[in-house]
């Protein structure tokens, strides 16, 4: 590992892992959605509220079971069939690596411990194979193998602890807000994330900027991003 720059405020760098490296293409649900006369979104609300999506995120559930839970909610609305067809669509949307941010995120390896901290299924592992990123990380902390999730502090203690570093020294990106905010209560660093150029202001030297180029774009706890 190279040596890290001098005055970086972190020594590690936990980082989310769905909308910051991985994004999913709804479109072919989105066009599910009208043909059955429903608003887009509508099954991503359903599948996403925390009833019904926490179970499978703590590893209580297996995602067939939760496509069950979303075409429970469904059904009435569209009938049974296309209720599970909808369901099933969430459950396999197509997703991508933003190589921009994976980039990034290697970069900073070769200064810092990198720990991908994600709200995630029992499937992640061969999720993060897809992705060709199986080796993106130094550790990964998946919510369904904790049986923890986002925002609970727990999981960034065991994130921090993973990377070997204090939590006061973690720097953690996410691109929810009340995720940011438990971190941020702890002592950690964060960056609530829009766009790369967040992460890469973040990083700073650590993204392969210039020293004194580079701005550190960092919240602490009472601090706005």
């Amino acid at each position: 590992m190279t040596p890290a720059p001098a005055g970086r405020a972190f020594d590690a760098l936990l980082c989310d892992l769905d909308n910051v490296i991985r994004f999913y293409d709804t479109a072919p649900l989105a066009a599910l959605e009208r043909a059955a006369g429903l608003p887009e979104g509508t099954t991503t609300d359903i599948g996403y509220a925390p009833e019904i999506d926490l179970p499978l995120l703590l590893g209580r559930i297996t995602p067939d079971a939760w496509v069950e839970s979303i075409a429970a909610g469904l059904t009435e609305r569209v009938g049974t069939e296309r209720a599970h067809e909808l369901g099933r669509a969430l459950a396999d949307a197509p997703f991508r690596a933003d190589e921009e941010v994976v980039s990034l995120l290697r970069r900073a390896r070769t200064h810092v411990p990198l720990v991908l901290v994600t709200n995630a299924t029992l499937q992640l592992d061969s999720d993060l194979a897809l992705l060709g990123l199986t080796d993106l990380a130094d550790a990964v902390v998946s919510s369904a193998v904790e049986r923890v999730a986002k925002p609970d502090p727990a999981i960034y203690r065991i994130a921090a602890e993973r990377a070997g570093v204090p939590v006061e020294r973690c720097l953690f990106v996410d691109d929810r807000q009340e995720n940011i905010d438990a971190a941020a209560a702890l002592g950690m660093a964060t960056v609530l994330y829009r766009e790369p150029d967040d992460l890469r202001r973040a990083l700073g030297p650590c993204a392969g900027e210039a020293a004194g180029d580079a701005a550190v774009a960092v919240q602490r706890a009472g601090r706005e991003p």
